[in-house]
Protein backbone atom coordinates (compact mmCIF):
# COMPACT_ATOMS: atom_id res chain seq x y z
CA UNK A 1 0.00 0.00 0.00
CA UNK A 2 1.15 3.72 -0.60
CA UNK A 3 2.57 4.90 2.64
CA UNK A 4 1.02 8.30 4.05
CA UNK A 5 -2.07 8.12 2.27
CA UNK A 6 -4.91 9.67 4.25
CA UNK A 7 -7.14 7.26 5.06
CA UNK A 8 -10.02 8.25 3.65
CA UNK A 9 -8.81 8.30 -0.12
CA UNK A 10 -8.35 4.46 0.06
CA UNK A 11 -11.64 4.11 2.02
CA UNK A 12 -13.68 6.59 -0.47
CA UNK A 13 -12.33 4.58 -3.47
CA UNK A 14 -12.90 1.28 -1.76
CA UNK A 15 -16.58 2.16 -1.59
CA UNK A 16 -16.50 3.53 -5.16
CA UNK A 17 -15.55 0.05 -6.45
CA UNK A 18 -18.10 -1.55 -4.14
CA UNK A 19 -20.52 0.70 -5.95
CA UNK A 20 -19.48 -0.17 -9.24
CA UNK A 21 -19.84 -4.04 -8.37
CA UNK A 22 -23.50 -3.11 -6.76
CA UNK A 23 -24.68 -1.10 -9.82
CA UNK A 24 -23.51 -3.64 -12.12
CA UNK A 25 -24.42 -6.71 -10.12
CA UNK A 26 -28.07 -4.22 -10.04
CA UNK A 27 -27.67 -4.02 -14.14
CA UNK A 28 -27.56 -8.16 -14.29
CA UNK A 29 -30.45 -8.68 -12.00
CA UNK A 30 -32.89 -6.12 -14.11
CA UNK A 31 -31.90 -8.15 -17.31
CA UNK A 32 -35.12 -8.81 -19.45
CA UNK A 33 -33.75 -12.52 -19.39
CA UNK A 34 -34.71 -15.10 -16.91
CA UNK A 35 -31.62 -17.13 -17.56
CA UNK A 36 -29.11 -14.31 -17.24
CA UNK A 37 -31.33 -13.06 -13.70
CA UNK A 38 -30.66 -16.41 -13.00
CA UNK A 39 -26.87 -16.30 -13.45
CA UNK A 40 -26.39 -13.14 -11.81
CA UNK A 41 -25.84 -14.90 -8.39
CA UNK A 42 -22.65 -16.59 -10.03
CA UNK A 43 -21.36 -13.31 -11.78
CA UNK A 44 -21.55 -11.58 -8.79
CA UNK A 45 -19.47 -13.90 -6.63
CA UNK A 46 -17.08 -14.57 -10.21
CA UNK A 47 -16.17 -10.61 -9.63
CA UNK A 48 -15.52 -10.80 -6.17
CA UNK A 49 -13.20 -13.72 -7.07
CA UNK A 50 -11.61 -11.38 -9.39
CA UNK A 51 -11.58 -8.26 -6.77
CA UNK A 52 -10.16 -10.55 -4.28
CA UNK A 53 -7.29 -11.81 -6.70
CA UNK A 54 -6.47 -8.39 -7.61
CA UNK A 55 -6.32 -7.32 -4.26
CA UNK A 56 -3.20 -10.50 -3.65
CA UNK A 57 -1.51 -10.47 -6.65
CA UNK A 58 -1.02 -6.01 -5.64
CA UNK A 59 -0.28 -6.81 -2.03
CA UNK A 60 2.57 -9.65 -3.32
CA UNK A 61 3.51 -6.52 -5.06
CA UNK A 62 3.62 -8.31 -8.16
CA UNK A 63 2.79 -5.06 -9.88
CA UNK A 64 4.93 -2.75 -8.08
CA UNK A 65 7.98 -5.16 -7.97
CA UNK A 66 9.56 -4.60 -11.29
CA UNK A 67 8.53 -1.69 -13.13
CA UNK A 68 11.26 -2.16 -16.29
CA UNK A 69 9.00 -4.94 -17.12
CA UNK A 70 7.65 -5.14 -20.50
CA UNK A 71 4.64 -5.49 -20.77
CA UNK A 72 3.43 -4.36 -17.20
CA UNK A 73 2.66 -7.09 -15.34
CA UNK A 74 -0.76 -5.19 -14.29
CA UNK A 75 -1.56 -5.51 -18.41
CA UNK A 76 -0.28 -9.22 -17.92
CA UNK A 77 -2.68 -10.24 -15.16
CA UNK A 78 -4.75 -7.29 -14.54
CA UNK A 79 -6.34 -5.29 -17.55
CA UNK A 80 -5.74 -7.91 -20.48
CA UNK A 81 -7.84 -10.72 -18.89
CA UNK A 82 -10.61 -7.93 -18.43
CA UNK A 83 -10.45 -6.90 -21.95
CA UNK A 84 -10.34 -10.67 -23.61
CA UNK A 85 -13.48 -11.39 -21.32
CA UNK A 86 -15.15 -8.69 -22.98
CA UNK A 87 -14.07 -9.49 -26.49
CA UNK A 88 -15.65 -13.24 -26.13
CA UNK A 89 -18.47 -11.59 -24.82
CA UNK A 90 -19.18 -9.55 -27.88
CA UNK A 91 -17.95 -12.41 -30.08
CA UNK A 92 -19.63 -15.39 -29.14
CA UNK A 93 -23.49 -16.06 -29.87
CA UNK A 94 -24.64 -16.56 -25.68
CA UNK A 95 -22.29 -13.35 -24.63
CA UNK A 96 -24.37 -11.03 -27.42
CA UNK A 97 -27.70 -12.68 -25.65
CA UNK A 98 -25.95 -12.10 -22.07
CA UNK A 99 -25.08 -8.13 -23.65
CA UNK A 100 -28.63 -7.98 -25.25
CA UNK A 101 -30.69 -8.37 -22.26
CA UNK A 102 -29.47 -5.52 -20.76
CA UNK A 103 -31.08 -2.94 -19.87
CA UNK A 104 -29.94 0.45 -21.19
CA UNK A 105 -30.92 2.66 -18.34
CA UNK A 106 -29.15 0.77 -15.52
CA UNK A 107 -26.00 0.99 -17.75
CA UNK A 108 -26.38 4.75 -18.18
CA UNK A 109 -26.40 4.86 -14.55
CA UNK A 110 -23.52 2.82 -13.98
CA UNK A 111 -21.31 5.75 -15.64
CA UNK A 112 -21.83 7.82 -12.43
CA UNK A 113 -19.02 5.97 -10.52
CA UNK A 114 -16.94 8.09 -12.44
CA UNK A 115 -17.39 11.28 -10.50
CA UNK A 116 -16.19 9.95 -7.23
CA UNK A 117 -13.44 8.01 -9.35
CA UNK A 118 -12.00 11.48 -10.45
CA UNK A 119 -12.13 12.89 -6.67
CA UNK A 120 -10.07 10.37 -5.47
CA UNK A 121 -7.88 10.91 -8.68
CA UNK A 122 -7.49 14.85 -7.10
CA UNK A 123 -6.34 13.57 -3.69
CA UNK A 124 -3.84 11.03 -5.39
CA UNK A 125 -2.67 13.84 -7.20
CA UNK A 126 -2.10 16.22 -3.98
CA UNK A 127 -0.65 13.53 -2.06
CA UNK A 128 1.84 12.68 -5.30
CA UNK A 129 0.61 9.02 -6.37
CA UNK A 130 -0.71 10.35 -9.54
CA UNK A 131 0.77 13.55 -12.32
CA UNK A 132 -1.95 15.84 -12.88
CA UNK A 133 -2.84 14.96 -15.98
CA UNK A 134 -4.56 12.37 -14.91
CA UNK A 135 -7.31 14.83 -12.93
CA UNK A 136 -9.36 17.36 -14.01
CA UNK A 137 -7.29 19.97 -13.40
CA UNK A 138 -4.96 18.51 -16.23
CA UNK A 139 -6.09 16.01 -19.42
CA UNK A 140 -9.16 14.50 -17.73
CA UNK A 141 -12.22 15.42 -18.61
CA UNK A 142 -13.83 12.11 -17.72
CA UNK A 143 -16.05 14.00 -14.69
CA UNK A 144 -18.25 14.97 -17.47
CA UNK A 145 -19.42 11.44 -17.80
CA UNK A 146 -19.64 11.26 -14.55
CA UNK A 147 -21.85 14.03 -13.36
CA UNK A 148 -23.86 13.88 -16.94
CA UNK A 149 -25.18 9.95 -16.29
CA UNK A 150 -27.80 10.32 -14.32
CA UNK A 151 -29.20 13.22 -16.14
CA UNK A 152 -29.17 11.20 -19.60
CA UNK A 153 -30.37 8.21 -17.87
CA UNK A 154 -33.61 9.94 -16.42
CA UNK A 155 -34.63 12.45 -19.51
CA UNK A 156 -33.13 10.49 -21.57
CA UNK A 157 -34.64 6.94 -21.23
CA UNK A 158 -37.01 7.41 -17.95
CA UNK A 159 -38.77 11.17 -19.21
CA UNK A 160 -37.46 10.15 -22.67
CA UNK A 161 -37.09 13.81 -23.68
CA UNK A 162 -33.71 13.54 -25.11
CA UNK A 163 -33.67 11.27 -28.60
CA UNK A 164 -32.02 7.91 -28.94
CA UNK A 165 -29.39 9.60 -31.05
CA UNK A 166 -28.23 12.60 -28.51
CA UNK A 167 -27.79 9.03 -25.78
CA UNK A 168 -25.81 7.18 -28.42
CA UNK A 169 -23.54 10.61 -29.43
CA UNK A 170 -23.22 11.00 -25.67
CA UNK A 171 -22.17 7.42 -25.24
CA UNK A 172 -19.54 7.94 -27.85
CA UNK A 173 -18.02 11.16 -26.21
CA UNK A 174 -17.84 9.49 -22.75
CA UNK A 175 -16.31 6.64 -24.52
CA UNK A 176 -13.69 8.72 -25.81
CA UNK A 177 -13.09 10.38 -22.26
CA UNK A 178 -12.65 7.03 -21.26
CA UNK A 179 -10.12 6.06 -23.32
CA UNK A 180 -8.17 9.49 -23.19
CA UNK A 181 -7.56 8.86 -19.28
CA UNK A 182 -6.80 5.52 -19.63
CA UNK A 183 -4.02 6.06 -22.38
CA UNK A 184 -2.58 9.34 -20.29
CA UNK A 185 -2.93 6.84 -17.23
CA UNK A 186 -0.88 4.01 -19.24
CA UNK A 187 1.81 6.19 -20.22
CA UNK A 188 2.40 7.95 -17.41
CA UNK A 189 2.91 5.25 -15.13
CA UNK A 190 6.11 3.59 -14.10
CA UNK A 191 7.51 1.31 -17.38
CA UNK A 192 9.76 1.54 -20.08
CA UNK A 193 7.23 2.85 -22.72
CA UNK A 194 6.53 5.73 -19.68
CA UNK A 195 5.68 9.13 -21.72
CA UNK A 196 4.82 11.32 -18.86
CA UNK A 197 4.69 12.43 -15.82
CA UNK A 198 8.24 11.50 -14.92
CA UNK A 199 8.57 13.83 -12.13
CA UNK A 200 5.16 12.47 -10.84
CA UNK A 201 4.49 8.95 -11.83
CA UNK A 202 1.09 7.30 -11.57
CA UNK A 203 2.36 4.99 -9.11
CA UNK A 204 -0.95 4.47 -7.67
CA UNK A 205 -2.58 2.09 -9.58
CA UNK A 206 0.37 -0.24 -8.55
CA UNK A 207 -0.96 -0.25 -5.32
CA UNK A 208 -4.07 -1.78 -3.05
CA UNK A 209 -6.97 -0.70 -3.46
CA UNK A 210 -6.04 1.62 -6.40
CA UNK A 211 -5.10 -1.12 -8.45
CA UNK A 212 -8.58 -2.23 -8.71
CA UNK A 213 -9.48 1.03 -11.03
CA UNK A 214 -7.86 -0.53 -14.83
CA UNK A 215 -8.37 -4.11 -13.67
CA UNK A 216 -12.32 -3.96 -12.81
CA UNK A 217 -14.06 -0.52 -12.87
CA UNK A 218 -12.44 0.89 -16.15
CA UNK A 219 -13.69 -2.49 -17.94
CA UNK A 220 -16.63 -2.49 -16.11
CA UNK A 221 -17.50 1.15 -17.77
CA UNK A 222 -16.16 0.13 -21.08
CA UNK A 223 -18.15 -2.93 -21.09
CA UNK A 224 -20.89 -0.47 -20.35
CA UNK A 225 -20.36 1.53 -23.05
CA UNK A 226 -20.03 -1.04 -25.65
CA UNK A 227 -22.79 -2.87 -24.77
CA UNK A 228 -25.03 0.96 -24.60
CA UNK A 229 -23.88 1.42 -28.36
CA UNK A 230 -24.94 -1.88 -29.74
CA UNK A 231 -28.35 -1.46 -28.25
CA UNK A 232 -28.73 1.85 -29.54
CA UNK A 233 -27.68 1.02 -33.20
Amino acid sequence: MLENLPLYIPFVFGLTTVLTLILFYWTIRNSNSQSVKQLSTKILIGLIFWLILQTFLTLQNLYSYNTDFFPPTILLFGILPAILTIVVLFSTQKGRRFIDSLPLINLTYLNIVRLPVEVVLFWLFLNKAVPELMTFDGRNFDIIAGITAPIVAYFGLTERKISKRTILIWNFICLGLLLNIVINAFLSAPSPVQKFGFDQPNIAILHFPFSWLPTFIVPVILFGHLTSIRKLL
